[in-house]
């Protein structure tokens, strides 16, 4: 443009301007020119126009490098905030950097911007994504705590806490509070699990002692019972702190109510079994009857403790008890007939401190106690069937001697009949059978003897004294000899009488008198074949015999029956039996060879 210029101002001019003139804008220029040159304007005016033209164009060339500069230093701006908002997410997620690492080959910001950019957008939503995790954690830890800790819990501490955490959002971070969570869930499930068996302990006390459950746990807490969803269950210290009182409280409330119930069914059992309550009666308290021999973790039925239970039966014993007064007299006669049963079965004397006449008036006059009355018949029975029981063995010996009784007034009879030996077999089986039993209660007196000494009173009968009753027979068996031995001698006499008199007047055929043997006591008759008698079978003795008559053989009945009577307040002295023992061998042998009548049994 220079040269161009110079063309037409001559070649020693130097240039108006540092302008080619091979450029379109040289061009103009030489255009602008040759206007000018027509125009007439002076070379002076060129020049500074062209100055003016030159700084103008200057001042454009600055702006446009002033703004490019601008637009450079933005960009710079913009990939350096990038990539430190870069290398900040990668640093804060904790990602591996050179997964997220700029390519520096590119020269251009433009590329470098737009390579980094993408980057940063993953790195961005991957720290939303993270963010949305801690918040969930950290919310669940804060919900856990709070739950925890009885506190209500605070969302906006809650999420400024997690604003001051955003720059640690690696996943070891995350992983320590899951870690955290996992920890306290935990312990929320055992203190969730805790809870629900303190409140089924409670539920379980409350149904037994009749209390209502809902207002005993809600005033521990109100989220323990309800039907809102909302309401969540407190598992909170002070909740589990309260759920043990309640169930110490309610334990301690069920051991005395037990204690107390148990005081009143041993009083209604007692006013049962003295009234003789029937099983009707007794049904509407079986369960509360159970109480007595169970345990208080065995007492698990529904308001069997309850204070209207307690009451219901508190008022049965008194309505008992009431009845008690006017059914006493009959319970207590109706133990002393008992007692003497028992007495009468086992030939004792009744304690005559409780005779029926004595009980009817000290009851009417109320200076002993009924109940009292009855424990001491109830003593006496006790004692009776205790004594009645040693005295068994003796007993059952003594009806063998009653037994025998009957046989040797049997076998008196026989000796007595002069067909005896035409009788049969069976008359010789009952001479053995009375034999035998002679035998058989030898031992009376000894074993009397020992059981006086054990038992250090004197072995009574019917009121005396079995040992004065064997004496009293032994004094009869004595005398019954001498009656015997009399009467062979009257009869030997008469056979003397009787020769003499033939021997004088001559012997004359008288017929010989045949006795029957008829036992009208003993009502056995002979066989159909002839064969013989049988044997009479004894008199047992009664259980229900009262009488000393129906106690004695009924062939000694007649014999006896004084002496029971008059011998109830004989002493006997020791007796010795060794004296009668030869005459009653000789007495037995004659017997049984029937060359005289027969000799009773011997008791030894």
């Amino acid at each position: 443009m220079g040269e161009t210029a110079m063309g037409g101002y001559g070649l020693d001019k130097p240039p108006r301007c540092s302008i080619s003139f091979d450029t379109p804008c040289g061009a103009l220029l030489r255009e602008l020119e040759q206007i000018w040159t027509e125009i007439g304007e002076q070379e002076q005016d060129k020049d500074r126009m062209f100055q003016e033209l030159e700084a103008e164009c200057m001042r454009v060339y600055r702006r446009k490098v002033d703004s490019a500069n601008a637009d450079r230093s933005q960009l710079r701006q913009s990939v350096m905030a990038k990539e430190a908002e870069l290398k900040a997410l990668v640093a804060s997620i904790g990602e591996n950097t050179t997964q997220f690492k700029v390519n520096e080959k590119h020269a251009s910001l433009k590329e470098q911007l737009a390579a980094v950019t993408p980057l940063l957008d993953d790195l961005r939503a991957m720290k939303e994504e993270r963010i949305k995790q801690f918040s969930n954690v950290q919310s669940q830890i804060e919900t856990i705590n709070a739950q925890i800790s009885d506190h209500n819990c605070q969302h906006d501490d809650g999420s400024s806490k997690r604003l001051t955490n955003d720059h640690d959002l690696s996943t070891r971070r995350l992983a320590d509070l899951q870690m955290q969570l996992r920890n306290l869930q935990k312990e929320k499930s055992d203190r969730l699990q805790k809870v629900f068996v303190y409140v089924d302990e409670v539920h379980c006390l409350c149904a037994v002692l009749g209390m209502d459950f809902a207002k005993t746990v809600k005033d521990v807490h109100p989220s323990l019972h309800g039907t809102n969803s909302d309401n969540s269950t407190n598992i909170s210290d002070s909740t589990l702190e309260g759920l043990t009182q309640t169930i110490l409280k309610l334990k301690a409330e069920k051991r005395t109510r037990v204690s107390k119930l148990q005081e009143i069914v041993g009083k209604l059992h007692k006013l049962w079994n003295l009234m003789e309550s029937t099983e009707q009666e007794r049904r509407h308290f079986s369960e509360v009857a159970a109480v007595l021999g169970s345990s208080e973790e065995e007492i698990t039925s529904p308001s069997v403790l309850s204070l209207e239970t307690i009451q219901e039966t508190e008022q049965e014993v008194e309505r008992l008890t009431k009845q008690k007064a006017s059914r006493m007299k009959e319970l207590v006669l109706k133990r002393r007939v008992e007692l003497e049963n028992i007495c009468r079965n086992a030939h004792m004397e009744p304690d005559t401190s409780t005779a029926p006449e004595k009980i009817v008036a000290l009851i009417d006059s109320g200076l002993v106690d009924p109940c009292e009355l009855l424990s001491n018949i109830e003593a006496q029975i006790a004692k009776a069937n205790e004594e009645s029981y040693t005295r068994k063995d003796i007993m059952e010996r003594v009806d063998k001697w009653l037994s025998a009784c009957d046989e040797e007034t049997w076998l008196e009879e026989y000796n007595q009949d002069d067909n005896r030996y035409s009788a049969g077999r069976g008359a010789h089986l009952n001479l053995k059978r009375a034999e035998k039993a002679r035998v058989l209660v030898q031992k009376i007196p000894n074993k009397t003897f020992a059981w006086e000494d054990e038992s250090n009173t004197p072995f009574l009968y019917d009121g005396v004294r079995l040992v004065a009753i064997l004496e009293e027979q032994k004094l009869r068996r004595v005398q019954k000899e001498e009656d015997k031995k009399r009467y062979r001698d009257q009869k030997k006499l008469q056979n003397l009488l009787l020769k003499e008199k033939e021997l004088i007047f001559g012997s004359k055929s008288v017929p010989r008198k045949t006795s029957s043997f008829n036992r009208r006591t003993s009502g056995h008759h002979p066989n159909g074949n002839g064969a013989g008698f049988m044997t009479p079978m004894p008199r047992r003795v009664s259980a229900g015999s009262a009488t000393p008559e129906l106690l004695t053989p009924r062939s000694y009945s007649g014999r006896y029956n004084n002496y029971f009577k008059e011998n109830r307040r004989m002493t006997a002295a020791p007796l010795n039996f060794s004296t009668a023992s030869k005459d009653d061998s000789m007495s037995s042998f004659a017997s049984i060879s029937g060359s005289e009548p027969g000799s009773p049994l011997v008791l030894h």
